[in-house]
C-alpha cells in the first residue's frame, strides 16, 4: 500500500488518442491522479465534471489532472465528448496501474462480491512523490478539497502561480 511521501510508481497508461504516457513524463509540476470505477455512471460523471469545472484553477496552481479507469480509449473518447470534459482520461486496460496504486479492491454490492476500482485520488508533487492520498472518496466537494491541497502544495514550493 502506498503512503504519503512515497515515490509514485512509474506506470504507463493508454490515452484516448491511441498513445501512451508514463507518470515520469509528467514530472516537473504536480499532478492529480484520480481513479474512478466507470465512465458515464452518476458518481464518476459528477467527479469528472467537478474536476473539469475546476481545471482553470488547477492550471493556476500549475497542477495537472489525469483520470484513470479500466474503460477503453473509445469509451473515454465518448465520455469526454458527451459531457464536454476538460480533463484528460487514461486507460488502465490490464489493471496494472490500479494494482500499483492499491485501488483494485474487492467490493460488495447487493451481497455480491467482485473486484473493482476503489475511488481514490493521489496528489503527486513535481518530483514524483505522493503529497496527499484520498481513499474511499465521496464525490461531493472532493475536487474542491483536492484543489485546496494543490494550491497549498504550490504555495509551499514558493513558485509563482501560472495565469
Amino acid at each position: 500500500m502506498l503512503n504519503e511521501g512515497d515515490t509514485a510508481p512509474d506506470v504507463t497508461l493508454a490515452t484516448p488518442e491511441g498513445g501512451t504516457l508514463t507518470l515520469s513524463e509528467l514530472r516537473g509540476s504536480p499532478l492529480v491522479l484520480y481513479f474512478y470505477p466507470k465512465d458515464d455512471t452518476s458518481g464518476c460523471t459528477a467527479e469528472a465534471q467537478d474536476f473539469s469545472r475546476l481545471k482553470a484553477a488547477f492550471d493556476m496552481a500549475n497542477t495537472g489532472i489525469l483520470g484513470v479507469s479500466r474503460n477503453s480509449a473509445a469509451d473515454h473518447s465518448r465520455f469526454i465528448a458527451k459531457y464536454d470534459l476538460k480533463i484528460p482520461l487514461a486507460t488502465d486496460s490490464d489493471g496494472a496501474v490500479c494494482e500499483a496504486f492499491g485501488t483494485w479492491v474487492e467490493k460488495s454490492m447487493y451481497g455480491r462480491k467482485y473486484m473493482g476500482i476503489d475511488r481514490a485520488t493521489f496528489l503527486i508533487d513535481k518530483d514524483g512523490r505522493i503529497a496527499r492520498i484520498w481513499r474511499k472518496v465521496k464525490v461531493p466537494g472532493h475536487a474542491d478539497e483536492v484543489l485546496r491541497a494543490a494550491e497549498t502544495l504550490q504555495a509551499s514550493l514558493g513558485e509563482p502561480r501560472h495565469s
